[in-house]
């Protein structure tokens, strides 16, 4: 299983303002920074459910190709949540919530880029 995960980000401040709007509707909150003096090599900040960070954005050249990542939610309107806020948020549509049956029948999904172009999603199994 995975501890935890990142991307690398072009604007640290707008990618903090975007992921803390994108990522509230889905329980995930903005819970540990560090500027480059602690870290010893750059800005980072932590988003997760209390107490403790799971997905995290550092400044710096990002990630190319982009990268995806998949947030898993308990029920199909936190998906719907997740897509308002995150294209609110100055997120680009790259999938509206909607049933992928490619994946499998029950698979609910909507998928935004950031404003780095990473593919961030949040998908409903159930």
């Amino acid at each position: 299983m995975i501890d935890h995960t990142g991307v690398v980000v072009r604007d640290f401040e707008k990618s903090k303002q975007f992921y803390s709007a994108a990522l509230a509707p889905i329980g995930l909150c903005l819970l540990a920074e560090f500027p480059a003096a602690v870290t010893g090599h750059t800005d980072v900040a932590g988003f997760g459910e209390p107490p403790k960070p799971e997905f995290w954005i550092n400044l710096g050249t990002p990630n190319n190709p982009p990268v995806h990542v998949a947030f898993r939610v308990s029920n199909r309107s936190l998906v719907d949540a997740f897509f308002k806020a995150a294209v609110d948020a100055g997120g680009t549509d790259n999938g509206p919530p909607g049933i992928r049956p490619h994946y499998h029948p029950n698979y609910y999904g909507a998928f935004v880029l950031d404003p780095d172009g990473h593919n961030i999603e949040a998908v409903c199994h159930e």
